[in-house]
């Protein structure tokens, strides 16, 4: 390791980590001498937006930014740290130990390139590495993941709509419709049907950092002038994930749910019916005006809660709501997030006990996937890439095929 405010070392520093004290993350100094060698230094918080400003900034590649719980109180701070590196094209390595999702959605969104937990996975510093150092190859490809979506004027597809709208915060609904949308497009290489994910929750959607992928500018110009959008448009506005899934993510800013009317949503859901064999939507937790618009136009609503109070009594309320107003209630499929276990009869009397004294039925009920989850989420990947087995993915998948076969058998029957 250098000294990044050296002015006499001979060994140019191309890396620098970021800490409030670096012997707090050992194994991290051991990978950053293993894959740099000599050619790195260490700064603090504030020394490192110190150093930004100095010439020898500029060999930088990249920086690793290693906090832990104790740092959270002076987020603004890993922002400013985060803004800075990016002003000056640094790439940002975030490693954290015990830190929250909030705080770590706040810094990736802030545009840390790349999440690592501590303790560090083998090998993974390198792989981030690796992955920074492929990056431009990737963005200066013809086919780079990230290019605008082309659409056919003339396709007439008539494709299912399937929401996920969460009963309550947290109660998984985006990781849902994230992992849902992947496993409908990669049912099998014969037969992958055209998929379209939808983020609604225009203020806090969260579904492009499920899939690490950029919010497009198109997008709030799109949903502004639904009159005048047409295939070349609403393709521009798409973002494709390995070539597979097409996203439509939330704004780049956050706009108020009355931003767009009911004939705006009428108008981007047919569009993209018209283009995909499914159409996936994330709407957000709350009721607005044209919640009944997606409501009417969609195939399956999953209503998505959890074995707890407040689910409970919101699921309650959405139910009068929707009655009260003669909106399709029965449309309605309840789904229970993080069920219990086959094993665990005490939770499987609550959750009977559950639906008669709310007077519904629970459709489907999916397992708690742990901690990979999570780690999903913030590496930007759904369960089906980097945990496969976790059986929160198998019934995903289980459910996904359930559905594609529902959607063929209807056809075939018209």
């Amino acid at each position: 390791m250098t000294s990044a405010n050296s002015q006499t070392e001979a060994v140019s520093v191309a890396a620098c980590t970021i800490s409030r004290d670096v012997q707090n993350f050992d194994l991290l100094i051991e990978d950053m001498e293993s894959v740099m060698g000599e050619a790195w230094g260490d700064l603090g918080f504030t020394e490192a937006l110190a150093f930004f400003y100095q010439p020898e900034a500029d060999a930088l590649e990249f920086v690793a930014l290693a906090i832990d719980a104790e740092d959270e109180e002076n987020l603004s701070l890993m922002s400013e740290i985060i803004t800075q590196a990016k002003s000056r094209e640094i790439k940002v390595i975030l490693v954290a130990e015990d830190v929250s999702p909030t705080a770590l959605h706040k810094l990736l969104r802030q545009g840390a390139d790349e999440f690592i937990p501590y303790p560090l996975p083998e090998q993974e510093l390198a792989a981030a590495i690796d992955r920074l150092r492929r990056a431009p190859e990737a963005t200066a490809a013809p086919n780079a993941p990230q290019r605008a979506h082309k659409l056919h004027a003339d396709s007439q597809r008539e494709g299912a709509v399937i929401v996920a709208h969460g009963l309550a915060g947290g109660c998984g609904s985006t990781t849902f419709a994230v992992n849902l949308a992947w496993e409908l497009a990669e049912l099998n290489a014969s037969e992958r049907p055209s998929v379209c994910l939808i983020d609604l929750d225009l203020q806090t959607g969260s579904v492009s950092t499920y899939l690490d992928l950029p919010r497009r500018e198109a997008v709030m110009e799109m949903l502004s002038e639904t009159e005048a959008m047409d295939e070349d448009i609403f393709g521009q506005s798409l973002v494709t994930f390995q070539d597979k899934l097409q996203v439509l993510t939330a704004p780049t800013d956050m706009v108020p749910l009355e931003f767009i009317t009911p004939e705006d949503i009428l108008r981007v859901v047919e569009m993209a019916r018209s283009h995909f064999d499914f159409v996936v939507i994330d709407m957000p937790h709350t009721l607005v005006q044209w919640t009944e618009t997606v409501l009417t136009l969609s195939h399956v609503y999953f209503a998505l809660f959890e074995l707890d109070m407040r689910s409970a009594q919101n699921a309650v309320r959405v139910k009068r709501a929707l009655q009260s107003e003669d909106l399709p209630f029965e449309k309605l499929r309840f789904l229970l997030n993080r069920a219990p276990k086959f094993t665990d009869l005490s939770g499987k009397s609550r959750v009977k006990r559950l639906a008669e004294s709310l007077s519904i039925s629970i459709d489907v009920q999916l397992p708690d996937g742990g901690k990979h989850v999570l780690h999903s989420c913030d590496h930007g990947q759904p369960l089906a890439i980097s945990n496969p087995k976790n059986p929160l993915r198998k019934e995903i998948a289980k459910l996904a095929r359930n559905l594609h076969d529902l959607g063929r058998a209807e056809a075939e029957a018209a």
